[in-house]
């Protein structure tokens, strides 16, 4: 016998649920690792330069992880992925806190990055599954909960820092949360079925390759996350240097931005079912253009924070309605197209900061901002890549 519609609607919640609870546990890891920075970098003693190299490991591993993880996933289903990595995430947090060296240092933030990078591309596509199986759009609320669990780590590893307590117990503590919340999670996970593309007969259907247009759905998160992490690193300069804010006052130009992210993800899906993807990323990248542009014109502090703050209400939808139309595009191939485009989105988030710094030293940090301005316009002038077909939901 077949469970009936309130037994579905049930599973469905708890699915969902168990989705929210692997995003919020990845921002969580990540902002404990962020808050406690300053004490480990001073702890080994690290300049700048050297501790970049350690960041650099982050990086390097969250590539290596997005870039491997997506045929597994097509191959074993998300879940059978995505449970074991939210697991690990919590285990990897914790070797950082004790590395002698920057070199052990790099080692284990290696790992950590690569086991995030596997858990990124694996919970969006478990979370692609859920949305498919609602029958309307609820992935921009996943994205916003990994905002908020971003914001809990770093308000967790604050706490710790600020009673004296060690890098060591932080890490240790928050490892054990996310591990043992990781494992309740587990038990309510949508189990995925591995993808018939493994099957020879359908991959000589499908050309054995990945679906069209993928590439372009990643340059699309490219464009919005090289203006994510040039808010992130060149906000409160801009503020403080070009518009003669207080140093408290520039801080809250990033604050803005972040709190406009926050919220316009968490509205997301319901713009989303009413207006549709395309309409929703064109609106926003001209909202997140223009707002970009306010801060840069404005010439005055306050508009400067309602100009980012604006840019990140008009950047807030477009990842997950671009990650939603990867993983729609072609089920069978889900994970490696969610693979693809997050490692190109990536990209953009590392290389921003780098971008706007060296425009910036070439014609002033304004002249650079209107870079990810003019991306985000590009990404609504070219917003019908997100259709897909409507067979594909």
């Amino acid at each position: 016998m077949s469970a009936g519609p309130g037994v579905r609607q049930g599973l469905l919640r708890r699915e969902r649920t168990a989705v929210y609870l692997l995003f919020f546990l990845a921002g969580t890891a990540m902002g404990t690792w962020t808050a406690r920075i300053p004490a480990i970098k001073e702890h080994l003693g690290l300049g700048d330069g050297q501790f970049s190299l350690a960041l650099l490991a982050i990086a390097g591993g969250a590539m290596a992880g997005m870039t491997a993880v997506g045929r597994l996933v097509d191959r074993h289903g998300s879940s059978r992925v995505m449970i074991p990595a939210a697991l690990l995430q919590g285990v990897v947090l914790v070797p950082p806190a004790f590395a002698p060296d920057l070199w052990a240092l790099a080692g284990a933030l290696l790992a950590f990055g690569t086991v995030h990078g596997i858990l990124d591309v694996a919970m969006n596509a478990n979370a692609v599954e859920v949305e498919r199986a609602y029958g309307r759009p609820i992935m921009s609320s996943f994205h916003a909960v990994y905002s908020i669990g971003g914001f809990a780590g770093a308000t967790a590893g604050g706490l710790f820092a600020h009673l004296d307590l060690s890098v060591a117990a932080t890490f240790v503590s928050m490892g054990a949360v996310i591990a043992l919340l990781a494992t309740w999670g587990a038990r309510w996970a949508l189990r995925s079925v591995p993808s018939r593309a493994q099957d020879p007969a359908t991959a000589a259907d499908s050309g054995g390759s990945q679906p069209k247009g993928i590439v372009f759905l990643g340059v699309l998160a490219f464009c919005c996350l090289v203006g994510e992490g040039a808010s992130a690193d060149w906000s409160s300069v801009y503020l403080r240097e070009d518009l003669a804010a207080s140093p408290g006052f520039a801080a809250a130009g990033y604050a803005a931005f972040s709190i406009m992210m926050t919220a316009g993800r968490l509205a997301g899906d319901r713009l989303a079912a009413r207006f549709g993807a395309v309409p929703l990323v064109r609106c926003c990248g001209l909202l997140a253009a223009v707002g970009l542009g306010l801060a840069l014109l404005g010439g005055h502090p306050v508009a400067g924070v309602i100009g980012f703050g604006c840019f990140g209400a008009g950047l807030s939808c477009i990842v997950p309605q671009v990650f939603s139309a990867a993983g729609h595009r072609d089920p069978a191939f889900a994970g490696r197209a969610l693979a693809r485009v997050a490692s190109i989105g990536y990209l953009g988030l590392l290389s921003g900061p780098v971008l706007i710094g060296g425009a910036a030293q070439l014609a002033g940090l304004p002249l650079a901002l209107v870079i990810p301005a003019v991306l985000a316009a590009f990404v609504a002038l070219t917003a019908t890549a997100l259709r897909t077909r409507p067979s594909a939901r």
